[in-house]
């Protein structure tokens, strides 16, 4: 079992940057693939960026492709998602999630553990 606490996020202009972390305060997160998701009021929470339990494959939404970089550090326990160019779009709020699958899924519903939801905000 794994708890994950976020940080990071807040309100920037267009094309600014934000990072987003997560930490298990509990738990390996090595032992876990890894993903974020966004989630808009009203809306169905979709995936944004996934990366292996080992880091080495990480996979992007088509609107996060080049402007998002997921990493983790499984010596610290944390994975993080680092934003550039932020868009109005991407207006949300971010989720880490964990899955005890060997692979990274794609939809919520195979994730096992998640973070309490942090605010992104894009706004001149």
């Amino acid at each position: 079992q794994v708890q994950l606490v976020q940080s990071g996020g807040g309100s920037v202009q267009p094309g600014g940057s934000l990072r987003l972390s997560c930490l298990a305060s509990a738990g390996r997160l090595g032992d876990y693939a890894m993903a974020w998701f966004r989630q808009v009021a009203g809306k169905d929470r979709e995936f944004v960026s996934g990366i292996s339990w080992s880091g080495g494959s990480t996979f992007y939404e088509d609107s996060a492709k080049g402007r998002f970089t997921v990493s983790r550090d499984n010596s610290r326990n944390t994975v993080d998602l680092q934003m550039h160019s932020l868009k109005p779009e991407d207006t949300a709020v971010y989720y880490c999630a964990a899955t005890v699958l060997s692979r990274v899924p794609w939809t919520p519903y195979e994730y096992d553990y998640w973070g309490q939801g942090t605010q992104v905000t894009v706004s001149s």
